[in-house]
């Protein structure tokens, strides 16, 4: 039922996007005139006794309808992989996949989807906590990406131990993951807030590096806290809460008695995990990155 949902929900922007709906798109430019009153384009008036069209009326039109279409996509399409949806649409993507993530935390496509569906007001306040600092202006203005492409991974294996880069590889070692898994921002329909929920995610595993947590469901939970007190977005609010569900009895004590207070501590403490421009603070230790965004020291507990 939830899976017949989601297609419902996503199968109708695709339909609109690919039939060329009416959008909000600017009008068409008015006909440029020839002389003698012709339209550009047209054929020209065949002296009597001629029959036949002109060989340029075809191309010229072929040539007019890939411009009117090529105008259509970039009246629904915001940025590469953007799918518009209408507000019920978005609400059904919500239900759909809250329903399949609590169902499978590590279900990361459709945590994405929540996150995206959800975030309206989330969203807008960080990327003003962005705006507003030098260094998340920047990352604002210049756009980068975490990805293995963008890595010079041999570089950061051979820093120091302690060291942010040291240490973020470590963890994507340890715990076999990758920055390339995060799904692209598609259900965002503002460009710039796109890409804040792509930060959002890309740094998600810098989160974990510097909280000290693995990737096991408690790690999880316990970054999700922290998520959530940082950013507001509801993804991270029901993530927090709903987690712990799938834990034991023993780990559902430590969280709440040692890890769930650190990390709301931490979370209330520490300035915007987003203002930080993390590319360039490979060498620097995360113990000095944490004094400076003002995370406290993990508690000695084994997650």
């Amino acid at each position: 039922m939830v899976l017949l949902l989601l297609r419902a929900a996503v199968r109708t922007p695709l339909l609109r996007a690919g039939s060329g709906a009416p959008g909000k798109c600017p009008p068409p430019p008015p006909p440029v005139l020839c002389p003698g009153g012709v339209r550009a384009g047209s054929s020209l008036p065949l002296p009597a006794g001629s029959a036949g069209v002109s060989r340029s009326e075809p191309r010229a039109r072929h040539g007019h309808g890939q411009q009117q279409q090529q105008q259509q996509e970039r009246c629904y399409r915001l940025y590469p992989g953007h799918i518009p949806t209408s507000p019920l649409q978005k609400a059904l993507l919500a239900a759909g996949s809250a329903a399949m993530a609590l169902y499978d935390p590590y279900r990361h496509d459709m945590v994405a989807v929540l996150g995206e569906t959800t975030g309206c007001l989330a969203l807008p306040n960080l990327r003003d906590k962005m705006r507003h600092h030098p260094e998340g202006y920047r990352i604002l203005q210049e756009r980068p990406r975490i990805r293995l492409s963008t890595l010079d991974v041999s570089r950061l294996r051979g820093l120091p131990d302690g060291s942010l880069g040291r240490e973020y590889i470590r963890f994507l070692e340890d715990n076999k993951v990758s920055p390339d898994t995060r799904m692209p921002a598609k259900f965002v329909d503002d460009e710039e807030l796109a890409y804040v929920i792509q930060r959002y995610r890309e740094v998600h595993d810098m989160m974990h590096t510097l909280l000290g947590m693995p990737t096991n469901m408690l790690g999880e939970v316990v970054v999700k806290w922290f998520e959530a007190i940082q950013t507001g977005l509801p993804m991270c609010v029901l993530g927090a809460a709903f987690g712990p569900i799938h834990l034991s009895a023993r780990k559902l004590q430590v969280l709440a008695t040692e890890l769930v207070p650190w990390a709301i501590r931490s979370g209330r403490n520490a300035s915007c995990i987003l203002n930080v421009y993390y590319e360039q603070r490979w060498e620097q230790p995360v113990e000095s990155l944490r004094e400076e965004i003002g995370i406290f020291p993990p508690p000695a507990v084994r997650v």
